[in-house]
C-alpha cells in the first residue's frame, strides 16, 4: 500500500523545530487550499538549498560558494575575528550590529559529557586562521551557558597564547540565554559594550 501525499506532507514538516502535528497540519492544509504556488516555491527552495549548501572552507558558516559572502568580502577587516556557535548567531549578529570584521563558527560548543572536544569544533582550523591571517583580537560570541563559558574560557587561552586580545560580549545577554533567540537591541548593547577577558 503506497503512502498517502498528504500524510507524507504533514509527516516532512514536523521536522521543523517547534512544529507538531497540528502546527503541521494546519501549514499543509493552507498551503494546498491557499496557496500551491508558494508550496512549489518553497519545494524548489529547499531541494536547491538541499543541494547546493555546504560549509564555507574559512569560517564553517553556510555558503553555496566555497567561500561565503563574509570570507569573500574584501572590506571586513581580517584583524578582528568573531566566534560564534552556529551559524543561526551569524545572522543574529549581522542584523543587529554594524561589526566589520570576519567570523569563525564553531559548530557547537565544548562539552566533555557529551564527547564533544576542540577536535569536534574546528578548533585545528581556527588555530591556523590566528597564525596565519594576522588576527589581532578575537570576540568571544559563545552562548552564556556552562558549556559556552568553558569554550569561552579555551578561546582566551588558545587566542592568549598567540599574543592575540580577547573580548567578551557584555551586558545584556542573559545568563543562559542563547544569541539566536536575543531581541536585536539587547544583543547591540552586548556586542558593543563587550569587554576584555583577564
Amino acid at each position: 500500500m503506497s503512502v498517502d501525499p498528504f500524510d507524507e506532507l504533514i509527516e516532512a514538516l514536523r521536522c521543523l523545530p517547534g512544529v507538531g502535528a497540528r502546527s503541521a497540519q494546519r501549514m499543509a492544509l493552507q498551503l494546498l487550499e491557499r496557496d500551491r504556488e508558494g508550496g512549489r516555491r518553497l519545494a524548489n527552495a529547499l531541494d536547491s538549498a538541499m543541494r547546493t549548501i555546504r560549509r564555507c572552507e574559512r569560517c564553517r558558516n553556510f555558503t553555496a560558494d566555497e567561500l561565503c559572502r563574509i570570507c569573500a568580502s574584501a572590506r571586513r577587516s581580517s584583524e578582528v575575528l568573531c566566534v560564534v556557535e552556529s551559524p543561526g548567531d551569524v545572522l543574529a549578529i549581522e542584523g543587529a550590529t554594524a561589526f566589520e570584521g570576519r567570523y569563525f563558527v564553531l559548530l557547537g560548543r565544548l562539552s566533555p559529557l557529551d564527547g564533544i572536544g576542540p577536535e569536534d569544533l574546528g578548533l585545528d582550523l581556527l588555530a591556523r586562521r590566528l597564525d596565519e591571517e594576522g588576527v589581532r583580537e578575537i570576540v568571544i560570541a559563545t552562548n552564556t551557558t556552562v558549556e559556552g563559558e568553558a569554550t569561552a574560557q579555551y578561546l582566551r587561552e588558545m587566542a592568549g597564547s598567540r599574543g592575540i586580545r580577547t573580548s567578551r560580549l557584555a551586558q545584556g545577554v542573559p545568563l543562559g540565554g542563547e544569541l539566536e533567540h536575543t531581541d536585536r537591541s539587547t544583543l547591540a548593547h552586548a556586542f558593543s559594550s563587550r569587554l576584555p577577558m583577564s
